[in-house]
């Protein structure tokens, strides 16, 4: 139902787009929207934000830390306790470390080829029944995204682009590691703790930025839609992320910028045949899936002149204002995202 209601919004959206601003092609280039001023790009957590000119180049780094603790159990927060009552292990807390890599290029004014990989770092730690502690991690590669957006139009200081991207399953869904109930073998690990989802994926989306002299905003709809069950028979919740932002210009160089965000995960489909369900709150797909609304404040700093014209620094913090988490799972305390980007025109 999820996945019927976000296509038919996106399909709605870029129809009328389309109809209203399809037979306009004459912009004066002053009113053209521009990504060149520092509030230009959107927070640096929001990924295919904006189009480049033909010709246009920019690579990317981003870093993000993610910290998760303290069980929750839908809207409510959980103990130790309440996950022992059926579970012998639970969670105490998580941090997810990823570095990222981006490349982009527009071989036209209309289409801007988009390619994003990442490495993973997982640590969690967990306590068992008889308050033993012990702690699991992971790193490697993760899956790859590789899209194509298509700018529908650009003028009077407004434009929209659509996303049609294809994630790529190169990330390991066989982490393993040591743990007490072991015997000195490493075994599977549960599905927060794997680098990767194993399956093929598609996904969707449509932005909306408009800027005046002094501010602008954007507007994000997205979906990743997982298409086929992995090799171990199962595949994560689908992803729908609605996005909005305002960003102010605090001089020539400088932005400051608020964002909300709304994300709906779909609980994990299937089961793994070698994660025993009844042994840790993680390795039980009851506890996947989630609704998320979430603030931000980020900042974004450009150089517009001299050897490094082009290069921007950015970061942002978020933090949740709600979530509601299917099950018995670690609720999220904060992300943080640093980030470099180098455009050359």
């Amino acid at each position: 139902m999820k996945t019927k209601l976000f296509l038919a919004v996106l399909c709605i959206a870029t129809t009328s787009i389309f109809a209203q601003h399809g037979h306009e092609n004459h912009e004066n280039k002053s009113d053209l929207w521009s990504s060149s001023r520092p509030d230009g790009h959107a927070p640096i957590s929001v990924m295919g934000d904006h189009v480049h000119g033909k010709g246009g180049i920019m690579f990317s780094y981003r870093y993000m830390t993610m910290d998760m603790r303290q069980l929750r159990q839908g809207t409510e927060d959980a103990t130790n306790a309440d996950a022992h009552t059926n579970y012998m292990v639970a969670p105490v807390d998580m941090v997810m470390n990823m570095h990222m890599l981006g490349a982009m290029y527009a071989p036209s004014n209309k289409i801007t080829l988009m390619v994003m990989a990442n490495y993973l770092e997982n640590d969690m730690n967990l306590i068992i029944r008889n308050g033993n502690q012990f702690a699991t991690s992971t790193s490697g590669l993760g899956d790859v995204m590789v899209s194509a957006l298509y700018s529908i139009f650009n003028k009077n200081n407004k434009a929209m682009h659509a996303q049609f991207g294809v994630n790529i399953p190169t990330g390991s869904i066989e982490a393993k590691d040591l743990t007490p109930m072991s015997m000195g073998n490493e075994m599977q690990l549960p599905y927060p703790m794997q680098l990767g989802t194993g399956s093929f994926g598609a996904k969707l989306g449509l932005t909306y930025l408009g800027q005046c002299d002094k501010f602008s905003w954007g507007h994000q709809l997205t979906g990743l839609v997982n298409i086929n069950d992995n090799d171990q028979d199962y595949k994560f919740g689908n992803q729908y992320r609605f996005n909005n932002w305002f960003a102010a210009k605090a001089g020539d160089n400088l932005s400051v910028s608020v964002r909300l965000e709304g994300v709906l995960i779909g609980e994990i489909e299937g089961t793994s045949p070698l994660l025993n369900p009844m042994m840790v709150t993680t390795a039980d797909t009851v506890n996947s899936g989630a609704t998320f609304i979430n603030s931000g404040f980020g900042l974004n700093y450009v150089i517009n002149a001299g050897a490094f014209k082009g290069l921007r620094f950015a970061t942002e913090i978020t933090t949740p204002v709600y979530q509601d988490l299917n099950g018995i799972q670690l609720k999220q305390n904060y992300n943080v995202t640093f980030g470099l980007q180098y455009a050359l025109h």
